[in-house]
């Protein structure tokens, strides 16, 4: 997990850089990280923005507590994980492991604040993954509707497909893999709509 380092102490220093007590954690991997303007899209949230690029799902349980242990009292945890874990060849099944992993991390820390989940998007660079993308995202999904509690799955792929099938090519830089501002705006109201509904 060293390759990580250089970024985890981005994450960190963002943390200890924030002027406020932050009531909304994002985390995850570089489509956190690079969300520029989300302080300004969730302002009255108190956003924090601990993404770290590259990472996985596996990677958020390992550096949670270093990253986001410290902060206190959050009413609400958004993470975007996954993506990565099946890029670099993992089943949608270790994925769900995963994911178990985080949830039992996040229960122990922060056992009653809000948490959402955002679907694992449709990234054109990865077209050739988009039946593992599918069934991770329906794993975490049918997890966390099996839960009681606040915990809620936010389905951004189906926003993110056009009626082709294919990912929406105008959401996306021209890597195909990461968000550009058009993608960042539909995120931000899917987020804001789920939130503002629980």
């Amino acid at each position: 997990m060293h390759w990580y380092e250089e970024d985890v102490q981005a994450a960190i220093a963002e943390r200890q850089g924030c002027r406020y007590d932050p009531k909304t954690i994002f985390y995850g991997s570089s489509s956190i990280r690079l969300w520029n303007k989300l302080y300004e899209d969730f302002d009255g949230f108190k956003p924090i923005n601990l993404g770290f690029g590259g990472s996985t799902l596996a990677a958020c349980v390992w550096f949670f507590d270093r990253i986001v242990s410290p902060l206190k009292n959050p009413d609400k945890f958004i993470l975007y994980a996954g993506d990565n874990d099946l890029g670099d060849g993992r089943h949608p099944e270790e994925v769900l492991i995963f994911f178990r992993e985080f949830m039992i991390k996040l229960r122990q820390r922060y056992p009653g604040v809000i948490f959402y989940y955002i679907s694992i998007k449709p990234s054109i660079s990865r077209l050739q993954i988009i039946q593992q993308i599918v069934h991770a995202n329906k794993l975490i999904e049918e997890e966390l509707n099996s839960r009681s509690g606040n915990e809620y799955f936010i389905d951004i792929y189906s926003k993110m497909i056009g009626k082709d099938g294919k990912p929406i090519a105008t959401y996306f830089e021209n890597d195909g893999l990461h968000l550009n501002r058009d993608g960042y705006i539909l995120w931000r109201e899917t987020i804001l709509n789920e939130c503002l509904l629980t």
